[in-house]
This record gives C-alpha cells, sequence and structure tokens, in this order.
C-alpha cells in the first residue's frame, strides 16, 4: 500500500488535531520558519557588506517594530476565534472583498516563499555532500528529496514536526554559542562597538537593508494559524508569538555583531567582499575549528529544512482555511487520523517539486534565479499583508470600542500603521538592493503583489453577485459574534 493510499484510508472528520501544541512547540515552529542560521550565514554578510558594521542595528529595529505589530495583532486574534491568520483578520477589518484578497496574497506568498528556498536549500545541501562526504549531487535532485521528507514528516502531525523542528533550532543554537563563546574567549580586550555608534547607523545604506532585517522574521505571524491546534491558545499564542519575536531579534542582532568581531570593525567589510558566502565559515575555521565548518555545513541545511516544514505547514493552513470557507475545493480539509491535511500537503508538494524540477532541468541559477525569482515577491507579499493587518486591527478596535483592552492597544495600533506604511515604502525604494535584479526584474517582483490582490478582489465580488452563501463565509469569522472576553483584555 502506498503512503498516499494509506492517507486516504485514515482520513476522517477535516478537524485538525486539538490540543496538540504547547507555546513552546509554536514558538519552535515559527523561529524554525525564519531559518536563522541560514538567514545569518547567507544574508547577514551581504547586510554587513552594504549597510556597514551597524547592520546588527536592523535586525533589533525589526524585532522592535514586529513586537509592537504584533500587540494589535493578537487583540484582534483573542477576541476572534476563527483560525486563518491574515486572512481571517483583514476580512473582519476591511472586509469581505479585502479579506479574500488577502487570502489569495497570504497563500500565493508563502508559496512562493517556501518554494523560491529550495533553491538555497539544494545550493547549500551540495555543497554540504561536496565538503563532508565528497559527493557530489545536482541541487535539484537534494531538494526534491527535501520536498518529499517535508511532506513526510507534515502528514506525521504537527506536533511530530515541532519536536523535530525544535532539536534542529537548539542544536544551530547550540553551534552559534560555541561560536560566539570563542571569540568573546579570544578576543577579550579587542572589542569594538561601532555597531552602536550614532553616526554608523543613521546613513542612506543602513535605510537600503531594512528589508534585509524584516526578511529574516518571514513567518513570525503565523502563530495565530496553529490556534485551534493550541492548548490554552489564549495564552499560549501571544507568549510563543513574543518568545519568537524576542529570541529572533536578539539572537540575530548578538551574533551578528560578535562575528563582526571575529575580524574587527575596519577589517570586516574587506573580509566579506572576498567572499560573501565563506564569511561564516571563515570565522568558523578560525576561532573554532574545521569540525565547526563540517558542522555549521550541515547546519545550515537543517535550518532551511526546518524552515521549509515551518513554511509548509503554515501554507497548508492558509489551504484549510480557504477550503473550509468554499473558496478552494472541499478535499484541501481532508485530515487525518494524526490531525494533518494531507491533500493540501501533497498538492503544495507536488507544485514545489514541480517548479524545482523545471529550475534544475533548464539550467537555471538556483539562488540568482529560483530564490530571487520566486521567493522576493513572497516577502513583498508579507510585508503588504502586515500592513492591511495593521489598518484592519486598528479599524476593529475602533469598531469595537466595548471589548476590553489595555491602554497600550491602540497606540501600538496607530504606530504599526505607521511603521509599516513606512516599511513597504523604503522597500519598495529599496528593491534592487533586496533582488540585485535589474530593473525589469524588480518591476515584475513588484507587480506581483497587487495582480494578486486585484484578482482575489475580482473574484470575491463575482463570489457576491453569484453565490451569495460562500461570499458570506470568507474570513470564517463575523465581527457581530467576535467572542467577547470578560475581564480586562490584552
Amino acid at each position: 500500500m502506498t503512503q498516499q493510499t494509506s492517507l486516504r484510508n485514515e482520513e476522517h472528520t477535516g478537524q485538525l488535531k486539538k490540543a496538540a501544541l504547547s507555546a513552546w512547540g509554536v514558538v519552535f515552529l515559527v523561529i524554525s520558519a525564519a531559518a536563522p542560521l541560514s538567514v545569518l550565514a547567507g544574508i547577514g554578510p551581504l547586510a554587513v557588506l552594504i549597510g556597514g558594521v551597524s547592520a546588527p542595528i536592523v535586525y533589533a529595529v525589526a524585532g522592535i517594530v514586529l513586537a509592537v505589530f504584533a500587540v494589535g495583532f493578537l487583540f484582534m486574534a483573542r477576541n476572534l476565534t476563527a483560525m486563518g491568520g491574515f486572512y481571517t483578520y483583514i476580512a473582519v477589518g476591511l472586509g469581505r472583498v479585502v479579506g479574500l484578497a488577502a487570502g489569495f496574497l497570504a497563500w500565493i506568498s508563502y508559496n512562493l516563499l517556501q518554494i523560491g528556498l529550495w533553491g538555497l536549500f539544494g545550493v547549500m545541501a551540495q555543497g554540504m555532500f561536496a565538503t563532508v562526504f565528497g559527493i557530489d549531487v545536482p541541487w535539484w535532485i537534494l531538494a526534491v528529496v527535501g520536498a518529499v521528507l517535508v511532506f513526510a514528516l507534515a502528514v506525521a502531525g504537527v506536533d511530530v514536526g515541532a519536536k523535530v523542528l525544535g532539536v534542529l533550532l537548539v542544536l544551530e543554537t547550540i553551534l552559534l554559542v560555541v561560536l560566539a563563546a570563542s571569540i568573546l574567549t579570544q578576543r577579550a580586550g579587542q572589542l569594538e562597538f561601532g555597531t552602536f555608534a550614532p553616526e554608523n547607523i543613521f546613513t542612506p545604506s543602513m535605510f537600503a537593508i531594512l528589508g534585509f532585517g524584516f526578511a529574516a522574521f518571514m513567518g513570525f505571524e503565523s502563530t495565530v494559524l496553529y490556534r485551534s491546534e493550541t492548548r490554552d491558545p489564549d495564552r499560549s499564542i501571544p507568549r510563543a508569538t513574543y518568545i519568537a519575536v524576542a529570541f529572533l531579534a536578539i539572537f540575530y542582532t548578538a551574533t551578528l555583531w560578535l562575528v563582526i568581531q571575529a575580524f574587527g570593525d575596519s577589517e570586516v567589510q574587506g573580509v566579506i567582499a572576498q567572499d560573501p558566502a565563506a564569511f561564516f565559515f571563515t570565522a568558523m575555521g578560525a576561532y573554532v575549528g574545521d569540525w565547526g565548518v563540517s558542522v555549521m555545513f550541515v547546519l545550515i541545511v537543517t535550518s532551511i529544512f526546518a524552515g521549509q516544514l515551518a513554511f509548509h505547514n503554515a501554507i497548508n493552513r492558509y489551504s484549510f482555511a480557504l477550503s473550509r470557507d468554499g473558496i478552494l475545493p472541499s478535499a484541501f480539509t481532508r485530515t487525518n487520523r494524526r490531525g494533518a491535511p494531507w491533500v493540501a500537503g501533497v498538492i503544495q508538494s507536488v507544485v514545489a517539486i514541480i517548479v524545482v524540477i523545471a529550475f534544475g532541468t533548464a539550467g537555471l541559477d538556483p539562488l540568482t534565479q529560483l530564490v530571487i525569482l520566486v521567493n522576493s515577491p513572497g516577502v513583498y507579499g508579507i510585508i503588504t499583508l502586515q500592513l492591511l493587518a495593521s489598518i484592519a486591527v486598528l479599524i476593529f478596535i475602533m469598531r469595537n470600542r466595548h471589548l476590553a483592552r489595555r491602554w497600550y492597544v491602540l497606540p501600538a495600533a496607530i504606530v504599526s500603521l505607521v511603521a509599516m506604511a513606512v516599511l513597504l515604502v523604503v522597500l519598495v525604494i529599496t528593491i534592487d538592493y533586496l533582488t540585485a535584479a535589474g530593473p525589469a526584474i524588480n518591476a515584475i517582483i513588484l507587480a506581483v503583489v497587487p495582480v494578486v490582490l486585484l484578482l482575489g478582489a475580482g473574484y470575491a465580488l463575482i463570489l457576491r453577485a453569484r453565490r451569495p452563501e460562500v461570499f458570506a463565509r470568507i474570513g470564517g469569522a463575523d465581527p457581530e459574534t467576535a467572542r467577547i472576553e470578560n475581564g480586562e483584555g490584552r
């Protein structure tokens, strides 16, 4: 019996598994989606090369802004029981037409992020096999194997995936702590603090790399997608969100600053310019040893794999929510005995594998073409969704003044809206720093977001005219039936 046949036989009620996750399980899912080790080793050096020695600060700034965004976002989550993330919250705050447009954008954006990153996974896995085992395997074959393994773990249940992600996250954190401790020990008395000097922070090049900082937190808001699968979600979801944001902000900022210290403020950009991809490996070899280089290669691959599993789970839950509301085919709500939406997983995995094979057999570059062309529109899509969600949260608060809330919720929502609007403008203006793809490709990348939004809104208008019963279900939650908590709100 094939795995697919077995899964079909296990199909039951179309319900996600209840109480499968603790707050820490959600934390592992969300932090793993960011793939912190691969972000630091892959993007961190470029951030320093472009922005200078103050580059670590952009991660702290992103963490602060996203923590402020989370205040209003989680207030709304506490008062809406429906699972659907951006899709649900934007539908409640801005109406069903905009909500369905946002639902499609979220679904497309997460798919683009996940599929594009298979190029990075394939390249790193290819390098790892060549360096550690002396074997040369085409990148796209390794990416296909990775996609199959991600699907297998996902259908085993979200709780199983969270445990695996937790182990991988702990291992990569330990490795970077070893590197940091080695640098601190060997460079004692030689540490420099140019990273925190105002003249290095407030420069045009620092604004240009803001996108790097926010892209490093991709998927942090997916905590709310696991609400129906989490124990005590009113406490666990906010706790998981703030822990994830705080950990990533501190981890990125502190680690990148320490690795800069491995070479010194005046020398670090010259070292990176020689080979940006080798920067962290060079530091690891110099301060820890060859064994650290080999372990880092393996853990970067597992870090990206962990991120892919987390994105896969998030995509499946958006598919589940859109199917629940009658937008996608009902098959997407089918779950196995472990509460995993396996049909959605099969379709997502097949699409990813087809794209990877197409790029591989066509001889296209996995980094400059697959990652940039496929991944970048997803980044802009998520930032746009955060802006729309900020507007939706503010409207929700103003419409529901009777809901108990702490004094800082409304100011946080206003600050978040302004910050997200400024961020999106900055990212559009500085897109070439993020993609280095040229004007024509950048125009196509930026066009994806408005095109998807317009198509989604158009489909919603068609549903309103021709299938009002489906239109009424968009978002899965009605503002009039928002769950009102007794006592003090959060």
